[in-house]
């Protein structure tokens, strides 16, 4: 016998305490591999990302760095990529609950990506407690969830402007964060993110392939209409240097990463 889909990602996504979410995320999976739960039901939900209290959220600008040449330096560093891991598994979860009448398959990518972003956020979190703290010690920042706000009426734009370009910034940033890792002796965490980097080009490749599909169905040039969104969003623009091979392996041409390269 199945049941709804939505309530429950609903239920996932508004759960506030960490265990809890792990858990129920775990759990829409496994249903899910199973064929218990009705993608086709239609009930209506509400659709709020919980959280637990802490950590505090505040501006990118106020969240304060250290060097990786300290321990605490090197935690702070890895609880900011702990609080992204949470925040991926809220992102996947409203990516699957928000949008509906979408094929099959799409909700398949995002229950699954949800449940590997709560894989990565453990495997993370026991990494940052291995180093004396845990996820809610040092503060943090909302800026993929704002985004994911921001898009909530489109999932062309959601897929477009959160996996396609805030969590692609993760695939150009991984790369200089391990090497200062290694340089600060501690191979541990670094290669932890060689896991994380491998699983999060297959993430942003399936936003990649949606986007790109929904930009076929409504007769739109999927890359300017990429860039064009951009610009009516005001989103970051991505930095140079790009992480060039992970973004091909993940859905991008050269062509692409060559015109956001260009000045504009």
């Amino acid at each position: 016998m199945s049941t709804a889909l939505f309530p429950a990602l609903a239920t996932a996504l508004a759960a506030t305490e960490i265990d809890q979410k792990l858990a129920l995320t775990a759990t829409i999976a496994e249903n899910w591999a199973a064929g218990r739960l009705d993608w086709q039901d239609n009930t209506p939900v509400a659709l709020v990302g919980g959280r637990p209290p802490r950590p505090e959220l505040v501006a990118p600008k106020d969240v304060p760095q250290r060097s990786v040449g300290t321990l605490e330096g090197r935690a702070r560093l890895l609880h900011a990529i702990v609080h992204i891991e949470f925040s991926a598994i809220n992102l996947a979860l409203d990516h699957a609950a928000r949008f509906r009448g979408m094929p099959q398959a799409y909700y398949a990518d995002w229950i699954g990506v949800a449940a590997e972003e709560a894989e990565h956020f453990t495997m993370l979190r026991r990494r940052l407690n291995e180093l004396g703290h845990d996820y809610g010690d040092f503060p943090a920042h909302g800026g993929l969830w704002e985004m994911a706000e921001k898009t909530a009426g489109d999932v062309l734009d959601r897929m477009a402007l959160v996996p396609r370009l805030l969590e692609a910034r993760g695939l150009d940033a991984t790369p200089p964060i391990q090497r200062r890792l290694e340089q600060a002796g501690d191979e541990a965490s670094a290669r932890l993110l060689d896991i994380i980097l491998r699983d999060e080009i297959g993430h942003v490749g399936l936003g990649d392939r949606w986007f790109r599909t929904l930009c076929a169905e409504r007769g739109l040039e999927a890359e300017s209409t990429y860039r064009a969104l951009l610009k009516r969003y005001r989103a970051p623009w991505p930095q140079a240097p790009m992480n060039e091979r992970a973004r091909l392996q993940a859905g991008f041409t050269p062509d692409e990463l060559a015109a956001l390269t260009e000045k504009r």
